[in-house]
């Protein structure tokens, strides 16, 4: 089936610079479908390659971005079996390859040849084959679509919290109160840990304990917050587990600080390109911490992100706080970009 019309999309031109431009509607190719896309969602990700007018892997301008969304089949392409027009559909932003040396020992967010998709902020996206293959999930009429779109952040909360769950934690620290901070804050009350929230803004600290957290730090009014967190551990020595999910340099070292003997870190935010912190030897060595880091997701984790916004374990709607039409995106995006918008996510409806 074809669509022989045009869309409006929001193309990404350079640095600050998104327009809003009329362009032909995509036809699915071999394996491929066409979804309508109900609702995009505003990411961290798209504000920082907003600002920086490029992302190194993911998209090169002028091109449509954005990357968390879900719809509805609307066309499909030749050799596609086991999906239908009319559809309600949520896809990942990616899909690995099988093949390589990274997905043949099970670490398929390595993959070498790690197919990304971006182009949710339009009227219809294209999903390619291998993530149609891999990556396409359908969504019971029981989940709204703008909440399915929440399925690609958890996701990768989710995996974050395979590497941590082998540890016998009972107090947990979440630094920074993101989306993804957020959704930790609740992945760690699910495991039945006492959480202390770590962020700014009352509404941030305001839904993290609608989420859950026993304790939460404003980290504007007090003096260290260092000290702060290993006042609220028992002790005072610090917590069993520390997820750092602002991603910068200060706030990795604030973490690995924030952890008793034998805990665990996880740096989870993604740091600027060629940034590094100083480690205590000592520290690692003789107080046994560990640290790990975690990138992007997997199938197995994405499908199990989907399971939890659709049981509800995972409440969707303190996740987004504001909708918008495609057209009002770029100033969204100006205001987020500045600090000037207070809210977690932004509902985008074409």
């Amino acid at each position: 089936m074809s669509v022989n019309n045009e869309m409006i999309a929001a193309v990404l031109h350079g640095r600050e610079d998104v327009r809003i431009q009329r362009m032909p509607i995509p036809q699915p190719g071999n394996g491929e479908v066409l979804v309508r896309i109900d609702t995009a969602l505003t990411c961290g990700t798209d504000v920082k390659v907003f600002r920086r007018g490029y992302h190194a892997v993911m998209i090169r301008p002028p091109a449509v971005f954005g990357h968390e969304f879900a719809g509805t089949i609307v066309a499909i392409g030749d050799g596609v079996n086991g999906w239908n027009i009319g559809d309600r559909v949520v896809a990942a932003n990616s899909a690995p390859c099988g093949d390589c040396y990274y997905c043949e020992r099970s670490c398929p967010e390595l993959c070498e040849d790690l197919l990304f998709l971006n182009g949710a902020y339009a009227e219809y996206i294209v999903i390619p084959a291998r993530v149609v293959q891999k990556n396409l999930y359908s969504v019971p009429s029981s989940l709204r679509l703008s909440h399915a779109a929440l399925a690609e952040p958890l996701a990768c909360v989710v995996r974050g919290m395979d590497a941590l769950m082998h540890v016998n934690a009972r107090t947990a620290v979440v630094l920074g109160l993101g989306p993804i901070g957020l959704f930790f804050v609740r992945m760690l009350v699910l495991a039945g840990v006492e959480v202390i929230a770590v962020g700014r803004r009352a509404s941030r600290l305001g839904i993290a304990r609608e989420l859950g957290a026993a304790i939460t730090i404003d980290i504007d009014t007090v003096a260290d917050p260092v000290e702060a967190v290993r006042l609220a551990t028992p002790r005072g020595y610090g917590a069993d587990l520390v997820v750092e999910a602002v991603g910068n340099p200060t706030a990795w070292q604030q973490a690995i600080s924030m952890a008793r003997k034998a805990g665990m870190v996880s740096l989870f935010g993604g740091c600027p390109a060629d940034t590094s912190i100083e480690l205590s030897t000592h520290r690692i060595h003789y107080d046994e911490i560990s640290l790990t880091g975690t990138f992007h997701h997997t199938p197995a984790a994405f499908r199990m992100a989907l399971d939890l916004l659709i049981s509800g374990d995972v409440p969707a709607a303190l996740f987004i706080q504001k909708q918008c039409g495609l057209i009002d995106l770029p100033g969204v995006l100006r205001s987020l970009a500045g600090g000037d918008l207070d809210i977690v996510k932004c509902a985008v409806t074409p």
